[in-house]
């Protein structure tokens, strides 16, 4: 997506580690106008599916998949990442780790908000590794409901993680796909198709 890949070149800062920081647009200040674009391309991309549900992770994806659930007028349902007072009966879990924070969460949903009649489109905002993404289908697959489609913002293509998710046959649509980034001179190299 031109637009966004633009918006990665103009306000996209790399850092050491192979980290993009993005967070004055995409994942801690939000550019809603942005979003809603990012909204209307997952709709066209993921159109043929039958997507009566829409699961992040919190927090970063919140946002991105709340706009996108409008195009589809469906529900969106997060991971939370810390068992909270507020969560009544029985949930399902898994563990997932953090390529940005560098560690192990413990992330549940309940499962008053996911069941085997559910057709789910994963949406979050950065693919690396895939541990984010594998640990939400874990949770899909918890429930007998089914994965139609992950969407997401910004692919690493180097961190092999929705290589891998190709490779077992899910439908993995990135908005903006960097092949490499250099955090010496900033330059950001997109892939594509």
């Amino acid at each position: 997506m031109e637009l966004l890949e633009k918006r990665i070149q103009q306000d996209g800062i790399v850092k050491k580690g192979n980290v993009l920081k993005v967070d004055n647009f995409l994942n801690h200040q939000m550019d809603i106008a942005l979003f809603n674009e990012m909204g209307k391309e997952f709709k066209r991309l993921f159109a043929d599916r039958p997507v009566n549900k829409i699961l992040t992770i919190e927090a970063s994806g919140i946002g991105i998949a709340c706009i996108v659930a409008q195009y589809f007028q469906v529900s969106v349902v997060f991971a939370k990442k810390a068992q909270s007072i507020n969560i009544d009966g029985e949930v399902y879990s898994t563990k997932i780790e953090s390529f940005t924070h560098k560690r192990v969460y413990d992330v549940i949903v309940s499962k008053k908000y996911l069941g085997p009649e559910d057709h789910i489109l994963i949406i979050d905002d950065f693919l690396a590794n895939g541990c984010a993404v594998n640990g939400l289908i874990s949770l899909i697959e918890s429930a007998d409901a089914v994965v139609e489609g992950i969407g997401i913002a910004i692919e690493k293509a180097g961190q092999m993680g929705g290589k891998l998710l190709r490779e077992k046959g899910y439908l993995v649509e990135s908005l903006a796909v960097i092949e490499s980034m250099d955090d010496k001179t900033g330059k950001i190299i997109f892939r594509h198709n």
